[in-house]
């Protein structure tokens, strides 16, 4: 009996040793861990509002509920089938894309020997992505203007071909968004992608050497397959954000043309201008709730394919 009662006692002593020990380790995660909350857990009280008629007067819990009808709205505008295939198919061209660009930059980064012009080239192909939508928005705008673009005035003035409207023609924008779009993300997708290169043991390239393997040699031999579960579990991420969209590329960079709405509109922002036009929060708040779902099914559908066909390079 007393081995039985002395047993918790043992278990219980190096809990605490570990926790003194690993004290000034929660202490600093605490700030992160509080932001956390308040920024990403508290707010989830609101999705109730995605089931309500809201009411400024009444509050969150005191708005009638209002069941299944503020889902229904998306589906039920003339803009649906297109704010659909808007967003899901620029999302799977960004996905493929960014993958494509940022794995071959990574790997040319990887090929560079000086270390002050790998620095360089880091922070040169990393400023984009720090750079404000709106911003961004403005250097298009300076490409692109009807009186004093840089393409009107000086590429199509030169080659003697007439100017283009290119804020009244919807047909140009699915390929300038989506070069917009890979330059301001490739960066900081490469630098992830790099960071796991550099960490791969240099013995497997030492050998590839040794065996007389050239340079693509030891990038179709060793790199790729090495890289392979990092891009799995960065494509698994991406198919999170299938169903929503970078409010930013979609709105501050086309100018928020009427002109343009057929190839710019996704559901962010004919959520947006809804949310705009009519005031209706519980409407904005339940396309917001869908996109978690289905993005959140979509990714967990995602890694169960990936478990079944090799399971060590899922998410989870």
């Amino acid at each position: 009996m007393k081995a039985k009662n002395s047993a918790p006692v043992r278990t219980q002593a190096p809990l605490k040793r570990r926790f003194k020990r690993y004290l000034p380790v929660y202490l600093i995660a605490l700030p992160g861990i509080v932001y956390l909350i308040i920024n990403n857990y508290m707010p989830m009280i609101g999705l109730v509002l995605a089931f309500k008629k809201y009411s400024f007067a009444k509050g969150i819990f005191g708005s009638p509920w209002n069941g299944l009808k503020n889902f229904t709205y998306l589906f039920h505008s003339k803009w649906a089938a297109i704010m659909f295939r808007n967003t899901v198919l620029y999302n799977i061209v960004f996905l493929l894309l960014n993958l494509l660009v940022a794995v071959t930059i990574a790997i040319f980064l990887n090929e560079v020997t000086g270390h002050r012009a790998k620095k360089i080239y880091q922070t040169v192909i990393l400023i984009p992505h720090l750079m404000s939508m709106v911003i961004v928005g403005y250097l298009v705008f300076a490409f692109l203007s009807n009186t004093n673009g840089f393409i009107n005035k000086s590429i199509l003035a030169f080659l003697g071909a007439e100017s283009v409207n290119w804020y009244t023609s919807a047909g140009y924008w699915p390929v300038i968004l989506t070069i917009v779009e890979v330059w301001k993300a490739f960066g900081f997708q490469s630098i992830v992608y790099y960071a796991t290169i550099v960490g791969f043991d240099k013995a497997y390239y030492e050998a590839a050497v040794v065996d007389g393997a050239g340079t693509w040699k030891q990038i179709t031999a060793i790199t790729l397959p090495l890289l392979k579960p990092t891009i799995i579990i960065m494509t698994i991420m991406g198919l999170g954000r299938m169903f929503s969209s970078d409010f930013g590329l979609f709105y501050q960079v086309p100018q928020n043309s009427g002109m343009l709405y057929s190839t710019t509109t996704t559901i962010d922002t004919y959520v947006y201008r809804a949310l705009m036009e009519d005031h209706d929060i519980g409407r904005s708040l339940s396309a917001s709730f869908l996109q978690s779902i289905l993005g959140f099914l979509l990714v967990l559908s995602a890694n169960a394919v990936v478990r079944k066909i090799e399971k060590d390079s899922a998410l989870f």
